[in-house]
């Protein structure tokens, strides 16, 4: 079964689908031996990662990423593709560059482009919603395989109240959009849940912290599909400066990492034994079993 539609039938089972942000494809495996249902590759991370900011990526660097990502991982990837980076026939050639990459979704959102580096500071800015219908309708188009999900993110409810946000996510359904995403209170949660299911048909998405509900809670307020796009890298950078800042202070990181044991176990992690194989029947036919360990 390919990534695509192990993605697209399990978003329409039962239980919710979890997909921690995944950069690279070291986290990415570590996502998919973990048991998780797919892996999300953020804009805004990655381009904190890049430090320029989500703004500033191009479709070519978000896509390169992607690609990195599904050679090296059998995990279905969902590909931030922020504002299509571009009017409609931007979103168009970005539909068919990241589904090139082999990716099960694209998440494209209703914001203003180009898009503006205040998205990181809380100021967004919304297009009319005739214009991202039209971007929808282009990303819909362009696309080679139906099994590749459109999800549309709007900012309505936050920006323009929770009557616009159902009005926008009803047009963008309209438009081709395969998977619904929203953010509103979560006394709104039930009901957008509820109504999104009765009159959409479409799994309904949200970006928030794994820790934020249950799967039995998501379950019960009929939300689909829940990324957790910022906490892998919050742990990395948290952990990664408070060693830094304490080696400085004191002379030592106060960390106590197994180096030997954590390297073997990458070996693994990354799928280096097949390759090693290779080896061992070729370049490296005369070494003994287990040297250099």
């Amino acid at each position: 079964m390919s990534a695509r539609t192990q993605f697209r039938q399990a978003l329409a089972g039962p239980d919710p689908v979890f997909a921690p942000l995944t950069l690279d494809p070291l986290s990415a495996r570590m996502v998919e031996q973990a048991g998780f249902g797919a892996g999300y590759l953020s804009g805004g991370a990655l381009g904190f990662q890049y430090a320029v900011g989500e703004a500033l990526l191009t479709v070519t660097e978000v896509a390169d990423a992607a690609r990195r990502i599904t050679a090296r991982s059998g995990l279905p990837l969902i590909v931030d593709g922020g504002i299509g980076f571009g009017d409609a026939v931007h979103m168009a050639r970005a539909t068919w560059e990241l589904e090139a990459t082999g990716a099960a979704a694209v998440e494209f959102e209703d914001q203003v482009a180009p898009k503006r580096l205040h998205h990181h500071v809380g100021v967004e800015h919304l297009v009319p919603t005739e214009e991202m219908v039209g971007k929808l309708k282009a990303a819909a188009e362009a696309r080679n395989d139906a099994d590749f999900l459109i999800i549309a993110r709007t900012g309505g409810f936050r920006h323009e109240g929770f009557e616009a946000g159902v009005e926008r996510l009803a047009a963008y359904r309209d438009a081709g959009a395969d998977v619904l995403m929203a953010f509103v209170r979560r006394d709104e949660m039930a009901p957008l849940g509820q109504l999104v299911a009765e009159r959409f048909g479409a799994p309904l998405a949200t970006i928030t912290s794994l820790d934020t509900h249950t799967a039995d809670e998501w379950r019960d307020r009929r939300w689909h599909l829940i990324i957790d796009a910022f906490t892998t890298q919050a742990l990395a950078i948290s952990a990664a400066r408070d060693a830094y800042q304490r080696f400085q202070a004191e002379g030592k990181t106060g960390v106590t990492v197994d180096a030997m044991g954590l390297h073997g176990e990458l070996v693994g992690i990354c799928g280096l034994e097949p390759l090693l194989d290779v080896e061992r029947a070729t370049t490296e036919r005369d070494t003994p079993p287990g040297a250099g360990h």
